[in-house]
């Protein structure tokens, strides 16, 4: 899911800063004159959700750049397809549940499908985690809704959706903000026609374009290219939404935040590096557009390529997005292309015995093309050529129709020298579980209770949903 507090972001200006005056993680805890007190000494509290909320909700509403109007219009383009309903209605749900939406916002979806917005309600409800206490709060977001049907590269189709913005409340001066939930190859027809029928003339425009970012290099470039044309630097947004996931953020704390970790993150202690994505189902109807990029372009050049950045790039000056970036990109830089020989490609097929879906291979799939090649898993071995990691292994490995469902990320140790316990020891492992279950667990070696030193492999675990009642997204 996306992180809500990653999506604030995308409403606030690239140059808006948090205030030097507040604090929006700790409060201060009051001191207690009396015997023994030390005033100089800063003790700090976590805030609260509400508290939390408090100071992003005065972050938002005194950011005079943000509110050029005070109306906002939220534009899904795609709304009918598999992200729109898995993640951004959910999460926009989320954000106006919370009172972290601008008040006067309204959300507008499009997309070629003869839809309604109790349609697209229905199809939503199952990922929006609406409990019952929340009933009147849904029908009042609901209510923010609209849908318009038309074609991604017809004029008319887009002067429609234009009109429509301008009859909604404050729709004349409301910023807007498209969001492309969409194949890229229709980024080119959506782009040019929200530059030329859609754009606010008032307030601010902002596009955010959803991975995968074009089919390969030329395409990239020739995509860049297309939109610099149209929406200057500070309108574009492009995003991989699994960086709003709390454990791969929480990556950037694990690594920085952690003095016990910086000494052994490294070539002289790490054998090899783990990443995993598995999903437990096919494509499920949706072969048309996964049989176009496959799941090396659908999840490990940009999910799994973005953590294992988060794992092997130097300390960032700031935690600003430039300064994140210089650094994932010195790490890209250092990754030489990878061999034919390093790579392992495989498409699922059915199961006689199984049950429901899971006797349906890839090629069963009625929207997938007959006798398609496509590859369902990859697995590859990339290398990284600096001082840091020149030699360590990191394994990128992804699929549908797997055994489970999981994305980790794995650090494997190298073994400890000078073994002493009859090759009984297991290598350490340091594992960050992005979902589910959101964790991270480091496994190490214990001595069994007995007489005996007889090593056994134990785990030392922070399992989120019993450390934070809160939960994760």
């Amino acid at each position: 899911m996306f992180a809500a507090l990653s999506l604030i972001t995308l409403w606030c200006s690239k140059n808006a800063t948090v205030s030097k005056n507040t604090d929006p993680v700790t409060r201060k805890c009051p001191q207690t004159p009396g015997k023994g007190a030390q005033p100089h000494l800063k003790m700090t509290l976590p805030l609260s959700r509400s508290e939390v909320f408090g100071e992003l909700r005065q972050e938002l509403y005194d950011d005079e750049k943000f509110h050029q109007s005070d109306a906002h219009i939220f534009i899904i383009m795609g709304a009918s397809g598999d992200l729109a309903k898995k993640k951004i209605y959910p999460t926009l749900w989320w954000l106006f549940r919370d009172g972290l939406l601008p008040e006067e916002t309204h959300f507008v979806g499009f997309a070629r499908s003869d839809l309604t917005v109790d349609a697209i309600r229905t199809a939503c409800m199952p990922f929006m985690q609406v409990t019952e206490m929340e009933a009147e709060r849904l029908s009042a977001f609901f209510a923010r809704n609209s849908y318009i049907s038309g074609k991604y590269a017809e004029d008319a189709s887009f002067s429609k959706l234009n009109a429509h913005m301008l009859a909604l409340p404050g729709g004349p001066q409301a910023n807007r903000l498209f969001y492309l939930a969409l194949p890229p190859t229709v980024y080119h027809d959506v782009t040019k026609n929200i530059k030329q029928h859609c754009m606010s003339t008032k307030g601010w425009n902002r596009v955010i374009v959803e991975k995968p970012f074009g089919h390969d290099l030329q395409s990239s470039e020739e995509l860049s290219t297309h939109l610099s044309s149209l929406f200057s630097e500070d309108q574009i947004y492009r995003i991989d939404h699994y960086l709003g996931k709390e454990m791969v953020q929480n990556l950037m704390v694990l690594r920085f935040g952690n003095r016990i970790f910086g000494p052994i993150w490294n070539r002289d202690s790490v054998a090899c590096v783990v990443l995993t994505f598995k999903e437990p189902f096919g494509t499920q109807g949706r072969g048309g557009y996964f049989d176009d990029f496959g799941i090396i372009r659908d999840v490990m050049q940009n999910h799994l390529l973005q953590m294992l950045c988060l794992v092997a790039m130097e300390k960032p000056a700031s935690t600003s997005s430039d300064d994140v970036r210089d650094e994932k990109v010195k790490v890209l830089k250092c990754i030489p292309p990878v061999s034919m020989s390093d790579v392992v490609l495989g498409q699922y097929v059915g199961n006689p015995e199984g049950e429901g879906d899971a006797k349906l291979g890839y090629l069963d799939d009625p929207t997938v093309p007959k006798g398609s090649t496509q590859a369902t898993f990859a697995t590859a071995v990339l290398y990284v050529h600096n001082e840091r990691w020149d030699g360590v292994p990191f394994i990128l490995r992804c699929g549908k129709a797997l055994n489970e469902r999981k994305a980790e990320v794995r650090l494997q140790f190298t073994d400890v020298p000078g073994d002493i316990f009859d090759n009984k020891c297991q290598r350490n492992e340091l594992v960050v579980r992005v979902q589910p279950n959101e964790a991270i667990y480091a496994k190490m070696m214990s001595k069994k209770p007995g007489v005996y030193f007889s090593p056994e492999e134990t785990e030392l675990d922070l399992t989120y949903k019993s450390r934070y009642k809160a939960g994760c997204t």
